[in-house]
């Protein structure tokens, strides 16, 4: 997978989970380029058919609040650059700021088991699912503990 596409991939998938359409994202960008990104723009980024300049990315992230290298996360196997393809472990490694030439060893796995958490997090009926559960302890009269890491 070219790295263009893991990061339209991304787009796409963070635009859709804070509800935004393709023109809102645009504009949200826009506000820190100067210049509102068309729909044609935003699809094409998240098509992987455009490159990104630093300050691209830079608004790309604060517009969908997430983080540059959480832009970055790959499903693929490997990621293309333009001289070779490059394994997904060495492609994760490079998304985790180390310091002082920190060892990443075990880096990884968190990297990916924090990714995985996100995604099932995210998912509306899980947030449907602990709305409920909430409802039921209170019916049943116990005590809610605490709040909701979904809330």
């Amino acid at each position: 997978m070219q790295v263009e596409v893991a990061i339209g991939q991304q787009i796409a998938r963070l635009r859709a989970s804070r509800g935004l359409s393709l023109t809102q994202l645009g504009e949200a960008v826009g506000r820190y380029l100067g210049r509102a990104w068309s729909r044609q723009a935003v699809h094409q980024a998240e098509h992987g058919r455009r490159a990104f300049t630093a300050a691209e990315l830079a608004a790309l992230a604060l517009a969908l609040d997430t983080s540059v290298p959480a832009l970055f996360l790959a499903e693929a196997d490997q990621i293309e650059l333009p001289g070779t393809a490059v394994p997904a472990e060495d492609y994760r490694a490079i998304l985790i700021y180390n310091g002082q030439d920190t060892p990443v060893d075990g880096m990884e796995e968190l990297l990916v088991a924090v990714h995985d958490i996100a995604r099932v997090l995210s998912r509306p009926a899980l947030a449907r699912l602990v709305k409920i559960g909430g409802v039921a302890d209170e019916v049943a009269g116990e005590p809610v503990s605490g709040e909701s890491v979904l809330e």
